[in-house]
């Protein structure tokens, strides 16, 4: 990895509640990839973004049906 590359953001929005998956509410990230965040490379970090993206996605789909 350069220095200069800058590390994605934590998606966390600190309102932290797992739900009976262990996903969290406020962000969507699994317990797992909020425990692995820090030690995520780059594209890990993207891909739990996306994941986290998706699952918004679905949940918000399915709560409008």
């Amino acid at each position: 990895m350069n220095i200069t590359e800058e590390q994605p953001h934590s998606p966390c929005i600190r309102q932290c509640c797992l739900d009976d998956k262990d996903i969290c509410i406020g962000c969507f990230r699994s317990l797992n990839e909020i425990l692995n965040w820090s030690a995520a490379d780059t594209n890990c970090k993207l891909a739990i973004i996306d994941n986290c993206q998706t699952r918004k996605n679905d949940f918000f789909k399915s709560s409008k049906g």
